[in-house]
């Protein structure tokens, strides 16, 4: 079992990067979708064609199919050896966190590493000489206010999104008309590898989920993914608005369920837990399975 080391914002550590770029290969790097954008702009290339080139599962993490380099892992797609992060400007919160994690709970954050030993000390053992620095001057010098904002209000999306199948599920009458398929379709989805997952959702919903066409809010992420809110809502109001039949109702549940999963996964959640959340939460509203 892996020792989770959790941190209080004072803490002094040997955070001070040696650019070896040892933890540019090998790592996995989920993205939301305002981060693939920021990566967009500072690639100068399209949200779209950034997602095709570097990204993988319609955009959610970071392709590692850089050359090979420490240890015999492959580099992330954006890293240029002898130079480094070639979108340094625009690189998402977990590589700007690195080594440390963050999770959110009760509206408290809380930062960590994993193991009972510095991660980089690994791979980056010259850290141990340089300068240590707390927590905090951590993360301001790696400006992740911002980038921690915006992974908060997508979480909220991602439960919004939840929230719709649990209104296509409780108040249209599917619950109550003895349905026992969609509970289970929804572990289903919270068990699929993210490229099953990804096809199942399929292509429109997957450009409106990671490629939102919205620029005029790049720089305030909290208004970016609050109108980019507004439109997946106004999509499913669109596409679900006028269903009829339990079947078109159960499909419209798990779509939408299936989305707020990918999303979840992109933010670092685990979909396995989440699933079997929303399915119990469900099931004490009324569902059944």
């Amino acid at each position: 079992m892996m020792i989770t080391t959790k941190l209080n914002i004072q803490d002094k550590l040997p955070l001070t990067c040696s650019r070896r770029g040892t933890c540019c290969h090998g790592n996995l790097v989920m993205l939301n979708p305002w981060e693939l954008m920021c990566l967009a702009r500072e690639k100068k290339i399209t949200p779209g064609e950034f997602r095709d080139r570097y990204c993988e599962f319609g955009g959610i993490r970071l392709r590692f199919d850089g050359e090979a380099g420490w240890r015999g892992k492959r580099a992330c797609s954006q890293y240029i050896g002898g130079f480094g992060c070639s979108v340094h400007l625009g690189r998402p919160l977990a590589c700007r966190l690195f080594p440390l994690g963050r999770e959110l709970q009760s509206e408290e954050v809380h930062y960590m590493y994993q193991g009972a030993v510095f991660p980089c000390l690994e791979g980056c053992p010259e850290v141990s000489g340089l300068p240590q620095l707390s927590v905090g001057e951590y993360l301001k010098g790696q400006e992740t206010e911002r980038f921690e904002k915006a992974q908060d209000e997508y979480l909220d999306v991602m439960q919004q999104l939840a929230d719709i199948a649990f209104e296509l599920l409780l108040d249209t009458g599917l619950a109550e008309s003895g349905d026992t398929e969609t509970l289970p379709l929804w572990r289903k989805m919270g068990n699929e590898q993210p490229e099953i997952l990804a096809d199942r959702i399929g292509h429109e919903w997957m450009d409106s989920l990671m490629i939102p066409e919205i620029m005029d809010e790049l720089d305030d992420p909290v208004s970016f993914a609050r109108k980019h809110r507004d439109l997946l809502q106004l999509k499913a109001q669109e596409e679900f608005g006028a269903l009829q039949s339990t079947l078109e109702i159960r499909n419209a549940c798990v779509s939408i369920m299936g989305v707020a999963l990918h999303l979840a996964r992109g933010l670092g959640a685990d979909p396995v837990i989440l699933a079997e959340h929303w399915i119990e939460t469900a099931k004490h509203h009324g569902a059944a399975e």
